[in-house]
C-alpha cells in the first residue's frame, strides 16, 4: 500500500485562474515566441509540430487537444500526426522539421547532454540563428504551459467533428 495521496481532479487548482499576473507573463512570453517564430519565417505547421511534440512526451492532453486542432487548422495530415511520435522512422518530415523536432526533444529533456548535442548540431545545419532561437522558444514556452495544464488538470472535453 503506497502513502500516496490522490487529489481529485474536481479538487485541483487552476493556476492559471488562481495567479492571473503570472499566467499573463507567460502568455506574454508565448506571443513573443511565436512573434520570434514568425520574424524567423518558422513555418506555423513547424511550430505546431514543436508543439505537439513537447506535448506528447509531457503527456499533456489538454495541450495536444489545443495543438492537434491547430495543426489540422495550418493544414496539417492526419498521417504525419499520427506517426509524430516515431517521426525519426518515417521519411514524412523535411530536414527542418527533423531538426526543430529534435530540438523540442532535447529542450524538454534538457539533462541528456548527448541528445541536446546531437539536436544543436543538426539545427545549425539547416537553421539561421535566428530560426534556431525562435524553434528553441517555441518549445520553452509549450514546456510551460504543459506544466500548467498537466498540474491543474485543465479537462479535454469530447469536440464534435473531431
Amino acid at each position: 500500500m503506497s502513502d500516496v495521496t490522490v487529489v481529485p481532479a474536481e479538487r485541483r487548482v487552476f493556476i492559471d485562474k488562481q495567479s492571473p499576473k503570472a499566467y499573463k507573463a507567460l502568455l506574454a512570453a508565448a506571443e513573443a515566441a511565436r512573434e520570434a517564430a514568425a520574424e524567423a519565417g518558422l513555418d506555423r505547421r513547424l511550430v505546431e509540430l514543436v508543439n505537439l511534440r513537447v506535448s506528447q512526451i509531457n503527456g499533456c492532453a489538454f495541450c495536444l487537444h489545443v495543438h492537434t486542432r491547430a495543426a489540422l487548422r495550418e493544414g496539417e495530415t492526419t498521417q504525419r500526426l499520427g506517426v509524430l511520435p516515431a517521426w525519426r522512422d518515417t521519411e514524412l518530415f523535411t530536414a527542418r522539421e527533423r531538426a526543430a523536432l529534435a530540438l523540442a526533444e532535447a529542450t524538454t529533456n534538457p539533462a541528456d547532454a548527448a541528445l541536446q548535442a546531437a539536436a544543436y548540431g543538426s539545427a545549425r545545419e539547416v537553421f539561421s540563428e535566428e530560426e534556431l532561437s525562435a524553434a528553441i522558444w517555441v518549445a520553452i514556452t509549450i514546456n510551460s504551459f504543459n506544466r500548467v495544464s498537466i498540474m491543474s488538470k485543465h479537462p479535454v472535453r469530447p469536440t464534435p467533428g473531431l
